[in-house]
């Protein structure tokens, strides 16, 4: 079946997946600023406490914020996670519902998460804000029935990213970079999350949520004399302790420069990242200089590699590079995800421009925005209470002067050209870089290879492998048209699969640009009839018909017709089981065996499309088809599964499309032969 070929089509045609542009401020005269210094007190258990007075607005913010080194959760993985899903359910005081009531009566904003609490109130309801705070940090209510729940959702959250390449390539990063036993290394798996008991819970909130390391930050409409007593008596009780000291060892960047290869077979695109680890404190001499060349090799829209690999090769919607700073060690990484066939490519042209950044000196043109943009974001942000607070915890935490952002313009605009490029290679160490690339080995390891550099496989655990066999031999007898019927066998014979006239389909789906789960809804006439559909409620964001007379998009009420090979491809896709007519067709290719999500799959290949059946069920795994889209080549992916039976049928109630991220579909209705007519497809 084809159930959401055409729903890439609409969210490519309606700039959902567009990137924007974004234009760096142009250098003008460099503004004052003059940030308000905290009245401060620190309390008998160790809680340090900062007020600044602000009375423009009758509001205050609350943050409480604690500064603990980096801990590994071994086996474990998943009981911080839960911790912070955990706290601010309520207190032993007050009952879940009636706490979350109260604060929306109020019309405050009051977070928890296992490093602190944030709350914003006017200040009229300060005082009872506060006492909420207090309440809900100090005595969370971890009950064994909320435990499940939050559980249950860290499990169904892990489970939707199992086919996310992104999601993949973050994990393998990070555990290659730091170890898998570092605190920055280590990951969640579903045996780590199952290990975790309500017991670890309350263990992990006694040993950390401690005040050795805790600071409490007041910014607003409130006054120091007034609010002292009130912290002192509802923090008072705040039990002494201190926190485990744990060491780890370093980790150590590789020895040369290589690749690092985790084979994705879903992939349409590889997510390539270029990551060294480091040591980079906010008090260095070097860092500004660094946070300035990373801004220029790939910070903003006119970085060096986003005006190379977007801009000039329109390989990518983007590409950027971070880099971390801190008390503990960190990394830099450089990432795009760019499309199959140029990942050996972008890897020349990623390390083309790293080595640009350290042997030549950035133009002061250049130097003179990007300096100008982070005095225009500082500026932007300086007066913002949660800003204020940040910058008095820096302060605290990182060592750094007392005028440190007093100064901050004036430290910026000092930057030179030969400050970048001594920190560029001090920094980005070309010689010591791991190439990550998380893609579809069988179409970019060819070309990888090509290029030299050494490589090295890991799955998707970051665990060593050898090079892995892509494409296995078919076995004697089997043929393209063997492959095809067994699919039809499997689904439960040409008879049964003949007999779908009309198929309805209902289910749910997400997309990052929307607040809420969407309703999807597809319905397929055999006739050559079909619509697919996006609502959020009862209001439709996207729907697409095919019917005798043509092919439209509909939008937020605009429509635009469909002509030409857009057309043909679409009416293709209106039909109940699209193998029906393949297993009629001449030139169909069986090209090999590959792996599809984790089972050798048959690959048959017809025209742009190649689609995959399980060797050993029969069934249809996936399908991949290369279409072309404002001037480029794009390999849409959709992933089935969940068969079940209705009506004799096995229709898949899980489909997943990868679209540079994952379109994860769940059907919860499907109906044959019925729950369709005439007026669906107009």
């Amino acid at each position: 079946m084809k159930k959401t070929n055409i729903l890439l089509f609409i969210l490519l045609v309606t700039g959902i997946m567009q990137a924007q542009d974004r234009t760096q401020p142009k250098p003008g005269a460099s503004p004052v600023v003059n940030i308000k210094k905290p009245q401060t007190f620190v309390m008998p258990n160790g809680l340090k406490v900062m007020i600044v007075e602000n009375h423009k607005l009758p509001k205050v913010s609350f943050s409480l914020s604690l500064d603990n080194a980096p801990y590994a959760e071994g086996n474990k993985k998943g009981v911080d996670d839960l911790t912070s899903s955990m706290i601010g359910n309520g207190s032993k005081k007050l009952a879940k519902d009636a706490f979350n009531e109260e604060i929306d009566f109020l019309g405050a904003d009051l977070n928890f998460n296992s490093q602190g609490a944030y709350a914003s109130t006017l200040s009229k309801y300060s005082k009872r804000i506060l006492e909420l705070m207090a309440e809900g940090a100090l005595y969370p209510n971890f009950t064994q029935e909320e435990f499940e729940k939050e559980k249950a959702k860290l499990l169904e959250n892990l489970k939707s990213q199992e086919k996310s390449v992104p999601a993949i390539a973050n994990r393998v990063v990070d555990a290659l970079a730091f170890g898998k036993n570092h605190p920055s290394g280590e990951y969640m798996t579903e045996e780590t999350i199952k290990n975790v008991t309500l017991a670890d819970i309350q263990a992990n909130y006694a040993n950390y949520f401690v005040p050795e390391n805790a600071y409490l930050i007041i910014i607003g409409d409130i006054k120091y004399k007034e609010a002292k007593p009130i912290v002192e008596k509802l923090f008072g009780s705040w039990q002494k302790r201190s926190t485990p000291k744990l060491t780890y060892a370093a980790p150590e960047n590789v020895p040369f420069t290589q690749i690092n290869f985790v084979d994705v077979p879903n992939a349409v695109q590889s997510e390539i990242s270029l990551v060294n680890t480091l040591n980079l404190k906010m008090s260095d001499p070097d860092f500004f200089p660094a946070v300035i060349a990373t801004s220029i090799l790939g910070g903003d829209f006119n970085s060096y590699l986003n005006m190379n690999l977007r801009e000039k090769h329109a390989w990518t919607y983007g590409a950027s590079s971070v880099i971390g700073s801190g008390k503990y060690v960190t990394k830099l990484r450089s990432t795009s995800a760019v499309r199959n066939v140029v990942t050996d490519s972008a890897v020349v042209e990623f390390i083309k421009e790293i080595k640009k950044i350290r042997t030549e000196k950035v133009s002061e043109e250049l130097l003179s925005n990007t300096k100008a943009g982070y005095i225009g974001r500082f500026v932007m942000q300086v007066e913002k209470p949660q800003s204020i607070a940040r910058y008095a915890l820096n302060i605290e935490t990182e060592d750094l002067p007392k005028d440190f952002y007093e100064n901050y313009i004036k430290t910026i605009n000092a930057v030179t050209a030969d400050d970048v490029l001594r920190a560029a290679n001090k920094y980005f160490l070309l010689d010591n870089k791991r190439i990550i690339i998380a893609g579809k080995g069988s179409e970019v390891i060819p070309a990888l290879e090509k290029l030299k550099i050494p490589m090295f496989y890991f799955d998707k655990y970051g665990n060593p492998l050898e090079k892995p066999v892509f494409k296995k031999d078919i076995p004697a007898g089997v043929t393209a048209k063997s492959v095809i019927d067994n699919y039809i066998k499997a689904i439960g014979g040409e008879k049964a699969a003949s007999a779908v006239k009309t198929i309805a389909m209902n289910g749910t789906t997400t997309i990052p640009q929307a607040p809420s789960p969407l309703n999807f809804t597809t319905k397929i006439d055999a006739k050559g009839k079909l619509m697919v559909e996006l609502a959020m409620g009862t209001m439709s964001l996207m729907k697409q018909v095919v019917n005798e007379k043509g092919a439209y998009v509909m939008q937020q009420g605009q429509r635009q017709n469909i002509e030409g090979t857009t057309l043909t491809d679409m009416k293709a896709s209106a039909t109940t089981f699209e193998e029906l007519l393949l297993s009629k067709k001449e030139g169909l290719v069986l090209s090999g065996i590959e792996s599809i999500s984790g089972k050798e799959a048959y690959a048959v290949k017809n025209g742009k499309t190649t689609f995959y059946y399980d060797v050993t069920s029969g069934l249809k795994l996936a399908e991949s088809k290369v279409i072309e889209q404002g001037g480029q080549t794009i390999t849409q992916t959709t992933n089935y599964g969940d068969y079940k039976d209705v009506k004799g049928v096995k229709i898949p109630f899980n489909i997943i499309q990868n679209i540079g991220f994952e379109l994860d579909i769940k059907i919860s209705d499907v109906k044959i032969n019925e729950g369709v007519s005439d007026a669906d497809f107009q």
